[in-house]
């Protein structure tokens, strides 16, 4: 079973940086969406894509993902850039 392991980014939305520390393993699909013959929403039997699993930092998941046996992918958080600008710069 393949998984991603990943940690989360600051969220775009707000100035504040809870669960900014976290680690998440979610789970890759194990087989395609196929449209509800009823409803024609898209589905699949696979619930496990449903799954998100936290941790407090990568040792703690990468056993967890040892112990269960998941070949796991590592993404790597991006560079946090940030635009410094004075208030004036709104005037030029």
């Amino acid at each position: 079973m393949f998984a991603r392991l990943y940690q989360r980014p600051k969220n775009a939305m707000q100035s504040g940086r809870a669960h900014m520390g976290e680690w998440l393993l979610e789970f890759e699909r194990e087989e395609a969406q196929r449209a509800d013959p009823l409803m024609g929403w898209p589905g699949s039997g696979a619930t496990t894509t449903q799954v998100q699993l936290k941790f407090p930092d990568r040792e703690a998941a990468l056993a967890y993902a040892a112990a269960h046996g998941l070949t796991v992918e590592i993404i790597p958080l991006g560079p946090r850039t940030l635009k410094l600008q004075a208030y004036a710069d709104n005037f030029r």
